[in-house]
């Protein structure tokens, strides 16, 4: 465009006249080139600053649902599963996100269930429901991030009431007292996770033959051969009207109530031991019905029929709350090493199925989640025949909180999903060695805790090892002394904090053995990562007979020394430039040392002339070192920090730049 200037001097009238035409068309352009600008900024920003769907569902949910009550102002509540349904979606988005709002909604909702001495006043223990015990979870997860043995307490009522179950002649859980000898596909998801989770922190490993046993006997009953699908219900009596004279088994395959048994699988097979026999046949149960589920799966919508096997039947319907399930059981079994990659494709068809059928958003960021089946059953009173007409004859509803639960779950899966490519194959394990800090746990067991993988409150690296697990790789301890055969299965090493001696009489130093083993390690190829700390809290000088190797010096100073809440003085910005941040971070740090870099060393980030972190490459492996253990629960979690630190966002970064340092 030409530029064309007005001078006030000019006398000749039709100058004055065509200048100011030309400078109006100029000007109209401008004003409409602007315009268009704006508006493609408004839309980009909105684009940009639209939230997941995870997130928007939580969202609505907690405005739906304030402290997780689905009743009205005033009415009574008691302890119910769709809470725990709920919940378990909760806790995904508060574990992808380190909002702390999530964590203290998902509290909150407990609180007002749990007596102060741990009691669980509306639970009715007489009615023996399987239901009772899913809920049961997040009392777990929230004494594993307080440590208030008040969650532990009721936990464990919940697991002794589990313990003296109902059980059939071959062993298996009735799923109510009033249903003597069913078991039910419900049951398996409300009881073995937390069965298995219970069994994992109390140190009750002969508890993972009596889970095995549930999943065993509820397929080899309840699976017909042709299909590979599951039928809902299953009594061994075989006396229930609902029940096959011949097998006990109900008529139809119902689809959330395998949806039910798939999570229970993904989420049972977690705390599992690896060399545990029972963890071989739940991996092959979870494959037989994974192809089930793949080959009922609608080819146009990537959607399930409420009844599974019928997709042409009359009053047959899409359901909501089964394709979530269905697509968080497949991508979490895909992600966690579970299933063959190629379940992933139906996940997305089906996670693609259920935004475009079922979601739906509204005005003020409020979305909802439609056709999603109440209740099914079977029995009761008015009775439950278990026939086609029954199940699809079901009321349907919009934002159920079971439905809405498992949205979530698949919806956190899903958004991770495309980054668990990255890490796909490879193991992250953390030291247990030169940091061997002990405590004794609720059990009277001397348990790790210190900077581990399993360790939920704030000295833990649970959401560190949450992140590796979200980016697909598979996370370990290693508490012998790390020697190149040991390390051998492992990718990455993470160090963290090595102990001096007043923090542990028996601290492990580092030696030149030890260097000359963990050398040897990162030129193959190994990753490692040091996080030290200052001197007060950790050993520098003997742990730099390993870091020295690499070019790195921990230097034996104090710096952002952070006194009471003055979080300002432990604040680190880190800028958008790479080649690790992408993004610019404000991350927070306490007390912590600084690093001199040498030879294959080379800063990354630094304040006038203190390294603060630094990385080199040795061979074909790389090291990453930092002067603070910074991505411990207490500086990620969200309970604790201001708002303006974000260690959760800018450790996804580091994972990402870790992961990809791993040859291949």
């Amino acid at each position: 465009m030409d530029i064309i200037w007005f001078d006030a001097e000019t006398k000749n009238t039709s100058d004055r006249n065509e200048i100011r035409s030309v400078f109006g068309v100029w000007m109209k352009t401008i004003r409409t080139f602007a315009w268009v600008l704006f508006l493609t900024l408004t839309a980009c920003s909105a684009c940009a600053e639209e939230s997941p769907w995870s997130q928007r569902a939580a969202n609505a949910a907690m405005a739906r649902w304030p402290d997780g009550r689905f009743v009205p102002a005033g009415a009574p509540w008691a302890w119910n599963y769709e809470l725990g349904t709920l919940l378990e979606g909760m806790d995904a988005v508060w574990l992808d996100t380190a909002d702390g709002r999530y964590f203290n909604y998902v509290k909150a909702s407990v609180d007002q269930l749990v007596a102060p001495d741990g009691s669980i006043p509306t639970l009715k223990p007489e009615e023996k429901q399987l239901d009772n015990i899913l809920l049961g979870r997040q009392l777990l997860l929230l004494y594993g991030v307080t440590q208030n043995k008040r969650y532990l307490t009721a936990a464990t009522q919940l697991y002794d009431e589990l313990k003296q179950q109902p059980r059939n002649a071959d062993g298996g859980f009735w799923h109510k007292q009033r249903y003597p000898n069913q078991m039910w596909l419900d049951g398996l998801y409300m009881a073995e996770p937390f069965y298995a989770e219970y069994a994992s922190i109390s140190h009750h490993p002969e508890d993972f033959a009596d889970i095995t046993k549930q999943f065993v006997l509820m397929e080899e009953h309840a699976r017909d051969a042709k299909t590979g699908l599951l039928y809902h219900g299953w009594d061994a009596s075989k006396q229930e009207r609902w029940a096959s004279k011949q097998t006990g088994d109900s008529e139809e395959f119902w689809a959330r109530g395998m949806g039910w048994y798939m999570m229970a699988l993904v989420d049972t097979l977690r705390y599992f031991p690896e060399n545990d026999p029972g963890r071989a046949q739940l991996l092959a149960i979870l494959d037989r019905e994974a192809a089930a589920v793949a080959r009922y799966q609608d080819a146009s919508t990537g959607l399930w029929y409420d009844v599974l096997n019928k997709p042409a039947a009359q009053g047959n319907y899409f359901e909501s709350s089964a394709a979530c399930m269905f697509v968080y059981a497949l991508a979490k079994g895909v992600r966690r090493g579970y299933l063959p990659e190629h379940y992933l494709a139906n996940a997305k068809r089906g996670y693609q199925g259920i935004l475009a059928h079922f979601m739906q958003a509204g005005a003020g960021g409020v979305v909802s989640l439609t056709d999603t089946v109440k209740a099914s059953g079977l029995g009761g009173d008015p009775y439950r025949d278990g026939s086609y007409g029954y199940y699809i004859g079901e009321k349907r509803v919009a934002n159920d909180p079971k439905g809405v639960g498992a949205f979530l779950l698949a919806s956190t899966e899903m958004e991770n999903a495309q980054n668990a490519k990255l890490g796909r194959g490879d193991t992250v394990m953390v030291d247990g060695w030169f940091n061997s800090q002990q405590r004794t746990d609720a059990f009277g067991q001397q348990v790790y805790f210190h900077y581990k993988w399993d360790t939920e409150d704030a000295p833990g690296y649970s959401l560190f090892g949450r992140i590796f697990r979200n980016f697909g790789a598979q996370t370990k301890e290693q508490d012998a002394e790390p020697t190149f055969a040991n390390l051998r299965g492992a990718q990455v090493f993470v160090i963290a904090s090595p102990d001096n001696l007043d923090k542990n009489p028996r601290a492990h130093f580092a030696t030149a053995e030890d260097a000359n083993q963990i050398t040897e390690w990162v030129k193959a190829g190994g990753v490692l990562m040091i996080m030290e700390n200052d001197t007060s809290f950790a050993d520098l000088d003997h742990f730099n007979v390993v870091s020295e190797r690499f070019g790195i010096h921990f230097n034996s100073v104090l710096r952002k020394h952070v006194i009471g809440t003055q979080w300002e003085m432990g604040k680190i910005a880190i800028p958008p430039t790479g080649p690790i941040f992408h993004s610019g971070h404000t991350i927070y740090v306490k007390d912590v040392c600084t690093i001199t870099t040498s030879g294959p060393a080379h800063p990354v980030l630094s304040e006038g002339t203190d390294i603060f972190m630094a990385t080199a490459k040795y061979g074909k492996g790389t090291v990453y070192a930092m002067v603070d253990p910074w991505l411990y629960n207490e500086y990620t979690d969200g309970r604790k920090l201001p708002e303006m630190y974000d260690n959760y966002a800018a450790g996804k970064e580091l994972v990402r730049w870790v992961l990809a340092q791993v040859p291949h």
